[in-house]
């Protein structure tokens, strides 16, 4: 049996075998994250580094693929890799339980990746790295903001540098270029309008409690959906696959 033919035949053989032979990089393994892995792996990647500091918590069953009332509490990076080897147990998977930031980047970018995937949600560790990243010239692609938007037609795909709507890349853009970041970070955006500025974030209401809820700032609570974050996180999955197997 072979598992991948569909891919091998829609990519062909010399391609298939060049995806296969890429190391991927995953930053982020919720809403967005989860379904980047998912479309990778399904699709024949064979080597995974997968980096989330977090738990499961409740809130995330509503939208998260890697969340079950059977993995409650436990690592995001732990279960991500059971449901890697799951699906392809040949594939190599490097589990990191880090925050990502300028003091693990080192963890995090070495060895060099072929392609990086930022599928963050807090703006300073996503600002550090990508500036890490851009910096090293590991090809990137990044998710900007999922959340408030239930509109799928108006999800797009291009340069960080030449985004609209979006008011977290926004204020990614405005971040990165004081850190010396122009143009050559591909990302998927969504073009709908939102009332949210990434500003201030608002009271916690109690229903995440991760060990890890002291670093960096405190995050905003926002509602979201799980088509929108999964038509996110499969849209990167597909570029990454597309550009890994480009002759």
């Amino acid at each position: 049996m072979d598992r991948f033919i569909r891919t091998r035949r829609l990519l062909g053989e010399e391609r298939f075998a060049l995806l296969q032979s890429r190391m991927v990089t995953v930053v982020g393994l919720g809403a967005v994250g989860g379904y980047v892995i998912e479309g990778l792996v399904r699709a024949g990647i064979r080597h995974l580094r997968i980096v989330d500091y977090d738990t499961i918590q409740p809130s995330n069953l509503n939208r998260q693929l890697l969340a079950l009332e059977s993995t409650l509490g436990r690592a995001k990076a732990e279960v991500a890799q059971e449901r890697i080897l799951a699906i392809n147990s040949e594939c190599r998977v490097e589990a990191l339980q880090l925050f990502a930031g300028e003091e693990t980047l080192d963890q995090i970018l070495a060895p060099r990746p072929d392609l990086l995937i930022d599928a963050i949600d807090s703006l300073n560790p996503k600002t550090q790295l990508l500036h890490g990243a851009y910096f090293s010239q590991i090809p990137i692609i990044s998710s900007m903001g999922a959340a408030l938007r239930t509109d799928p037609t108006l999800i797009r795909s291009g340069d960080l540098f030449a985004t609209s709507n979006c008011p977290l890349a926004r204020h990614l853009r405005k971040r990165l270029r004081k850190r010396g970041v122009g143009k050559g970070i591909s990302c998927v955006y969504s073009v709908e309008k939102i009332d949210f500025d990434y500003q201030l974030p608002e009271e916690d209401d109690g229903i995440d409690t991760s060990p890890y809820a002291d670093r960096g700032r405190k995050r905003n609570v926002l509602g979201s959906l799980p088509t929108i974050t999964g038509i996110f996180g499969l849209t990167i999955a597909n570029m990454a696959i597309m550009r890994l197997s480009q002759l």
